[in-house]
């Protein structure tokens, strides 16, 4: 997998300074205070800083941006970068910051002048997020993927306490990592065998990983999974992820994910145009395995299982067709109206196992589920639905910490209604009016009384195509931060 960036915390040491060949950052708040270490610079530089710090153009920098200074005088640096800060900004300003400085890094080697700068721990996760590249596939681009993983090092004035700090914000970092990867994987490369394949290499880290076959499927009666991939070769699968940090008789959070592969829409085909972005079908599941990933790498103290449903919609002779009627694990029938409406099939399956197998303190399921969501919320925010209000404020305090999008959507019996059928028990899509709701709704039905549950629609904010704070055009991993933060925040003792 993409590895983040080495980041590493020292003392400061001024001598070191004049001879860092690579870049160079400083940190200068609003009022143009210089920091012993800004001061030195301004030394070498005869001058240099200050003047742009007194420059119009310093005074009309925000905070959180960077300007940079190339081949300051007196310095072997080829540049010196200059952030504009709070020497006390808050999580979010400094992780962005953090960001900010990696996105000019460009593969060099890394010095950042830190002092005793508040929270330089987020600043360091910002770094280690918006480092990232996908070039597994780039074979002219070897020698420079080596080159971007040049080291950061950031000096501060208390090195260790800032080394502890960051251990577990550099942990989840390499959970998002993970997350892109998947999402931006090629599906001839990441088909269901291969994906939980990779799953299953995280028992390394402590995780008890299984893998459910088709076979097993059947004779647990998910017809409605098994439904969406019989149209393709690849063989559909379940993967249970374990990790139990917590108390021994804890019940454990439940994550549950939609992993298609790819998506034609099946017999429903999609229009040709934009389908090759049907490779980022199994973000939801991907931000479950990235979660997994992150709890197992910084030792979790509390118990959460992930379960992901592997398949991929393909058309063939041996598809579901619509008008089919399917009988899910729970025992309901689904009329398949669109085939195309298969993430919801898929989950309705793996819901109700992990329900009935691991009785969850709560389920939260993640999909990139409908268009409806984009057209609603664009790519800014993801659609929360919950029936739930204390869980649901839980998550969205925790996506407002970790600065992920999150937007409260409505259900109802209105919506329900809608996807009544005459000839089963329900239908898998209501039509085009409140699409993003009624697959909600349809969820729902998969939730058993009592629990408390969350669905995230993550359709617009798992891919995009523009760069975003964190992460270039691509896989975001969003999801991966709040989750996390949800779980250290209300799971954790």
């Amino acid at each position: 997998m993409t590895a983040p960036i080495s980041i590493r915390f020292t003392a400061t040491d001024l001598d070191t300074i004049a001879a860092h060949r690579g870049r160079v950052a400083v940190i200068v708040d609003a009022e143009g205070k210089l920091d012993p270490g800004a001061r030195r610079v301004n030394r070498l530089s005869k001058g240099t800083l200050a003047r742009f710090v007194g420059s119009e153009r310093f005074e009309k920098m925000k905070d959180g941006q960077v300007a940079t200074i190339a081949c300051p005088v007196g310095m072997e640096a080829e540049a010196l970068d200059v952030l504009r800060l709070s020497r006390r900004p808050s999580e979010t300003q400094a992780r962005k910051a953090g960001a900010a400085l990696a996105k000019v890094k460009g593969g060099k080697e890394q010095l950042v002048l830190a002092g005793n700068l508040r929270r330089v721990e987020d600043l360091a996760q910002g770094i280690a997020l918006r480092g990232y590249d996908f070039t597994d596939h780039k074979t002219a681009d070897k020698d420079k993927a080596k080159d971007e993983n040049a080291e950061t090092v950031i000096a501060c004035s208390k090195p260790e306490e800032a080394t502890e700090a960051a251990a577990p914000l550099l942990a989840v970092a390499e959970g998002v990592f993970f997350t892109r990867d998947l999402v931006n994987e090629p599906a001839n490369v990441l088909t269901t065998t291969e994906f939980a394949a990779r799953l299953k290499a995280m028992t390394d880290l402590g995780l008890k990983v299984e893998v459910l076959e088709e076979k097993d499927l059947e004779k647990l009666g998910m017809g409605s999974l098994l439904s969406v991939g019989q149209g393709s070769d690849s063989p559909s699968k379940v993967v249970v992820m374990q990790w139990l940090g917590g108390e021994k008789d804890a019940a454990p959070l439940a994550l549950v994910g939609k992993g298609v592969v790819f998506d034609t829409g099946g017999i429903s085909l999609k229009p040709a145009a934009g389908m090759e972005d049907m490779t980022m079908d199994m973000g939801g599941a991907g931000v479950v395995a990235g979660v997994m990933r992150s709890l197992a790498l910084r030792k979790a103290k509390a118990n959460v299982v992930g379960l992901v449903g592997l398949v991929e919609n393909m058309p063939s002779g041996n598809a579901t067709r619509p008008g089919d009627v399917v009988k899910s694990m729970k025992g309901d029938t689904i009329e398949v109206i669109n085939t195309d409406a298969e993430g919801r099939l898929v989950l309705a399956d793996v819901l109700w196992y992990a329900q009935d197998r691991f009785t969850p303190s709560g389920v939260i399921d993640l999909a990139t589920l409908t268009g409806a969501i984009i057209i609603g919320l664009g790519h800014e925010n993801a659609g929360v639905f919950s029936n739930d209000d204390d869980l649901c404020k839980d998550f969205l305090k925790a996506a407002e910490a970790a600065d992920e999008g999150a937007w409260r959507m409505p259900l109802g019996q209105a919506y329900d209604d809608m996807i009544k059928s005459r000839i089963a028990d329900i239908k898998n899509t209501g039509g085009r009016p409140a699409g993003s709701i009624t697959a909600a709704q349809f969820l729902q039905r998969f939730i058993k009384d009592g629990m408390p549950w969350i669905h995230l629609d993550i359709a617009g904010v798992a891919s995009v195509k523009t760069d975003t704070s964190y992460a270039p055009k691509g896989a975001t991993g969003w999801g991966v931060m709040a989750l996390n933060r949800l779980v250290s925040d209300s799971y954790e003792g």
